[in-house]
């Protein structure tokens, strides 16, 4: 958990805030399909329970954040291009909404799909 001190209170960042952002952020990407658990462990326990934080592991560092992002890429697009693509966004846009610094956005490609089979 990430804390932020001011003249009047406090602000504490969660694990789960950061990673909803980010989830969100990278399924708005282009090429990006959807978001998969990182091991089979979660994903049993995602398949239950609806989770927004599916795909995501946040890992708080000193004065930065290390986001690590599991997603599905749709078949015939460039996959570089679409990681690039994904971890500018979600760096951008955690950066823009919680103020925090992101030290890195690691994108793990775990599949390809395809949406169209035409």
């Amino acid at each position: 958990m990430s804390t932020v001190n001011n003249p009047i209170g406090s602000i504490f960042l969660s694990h789960r805030a950061i990673a909803t952002i980010a989830n969100e952020s990278a399924l708005e990407s282009y090429g990006v399909v959807g978001l998969t658990a990182k091991n089979l462990a979660s994903g049993l326990t995602q398949a239950l329970v609806k989770d927004p934080t599916m795909g995501v592991d946040v890992e708080f560092h000193e004065n930065a954040v290390t986001i690590d992002l599991y997603i599905i890429v749709e078949y015939g697009t460039r996959i570089k291009s679409v990681a690039s693509s994904v971890a500018e966004n979600v760096k951008y846009r955690v950066e823009n909404t919680t103020g925090l610094s992101v030290k890195n956005v690691n994108v793990h490609i775990r599949g390809l799909r395809i949406s169209n089979p035409d």
